[in-house]
């Protein structure tokens, strides 16, 4: 057998590429400028921990997954340095009319999360590091 796949992308299909745009933005990526004739249709992140994060549009997404379909479910998940930081965070984007889909709590693995919606609708998990000594009963087996 060959070595095992390796997360290398997270690529999301976007009705709105400069809400999204402005919605990582606000969250704390960089996603540069780049040739104004396609940046409606493709931009990429500069995230570090060496997996890309790219957005298409519809529109191009059809150019190179001919059987794209809408209705894909994903959580992009991002990992934040405190406990403050997820409640700043969540805070910071419904403030500013994001939908908040899961408040900020401790949950049973240790870890600070929140969950926000962006703006096509995608999942996106704020999570601090994992606290062994805030770990309790997941409440099912």
């Amino acid at each position: 057998m060959t070595d095992p796949p390796n997360l290398d992308l997270v690529n999301l299909v976007v009705s709105d590429m400069e809400a999204t745009v402005a919605f990582y933005r606000r969250l704390g990526l960089t996603i540069p400028d780049t040739d104004a004739a396609f940046q409606t249709h493709h931009r990429a992140a500069q995230v570090p921990g060496g997996v890309d994060l790219h957005f298409d549009s519809t529109d191009f997404a059809h150019h190179w997954a001919k059987g794209w379909t809408t209705g894909a479910r994903v959580v992009v998940g991002f990992k934040v340095a405190s406990r403050e930081g997820v409640d700043a965070i969540y805070s910071d984007l419904t403030g500013a009319g994001y939908r908040g889909l899961h408040e900020p709590y401790d949950a049973f693995w240790g870890a600070r999360y929140a969950i926000v919606e962006d703006p096509d609708g995608n999942a996106v998990g704020i999570m601090s590091p994992v606290d062994p000594a805030r770990r309790s009963d997941a409440g099912f087996p």
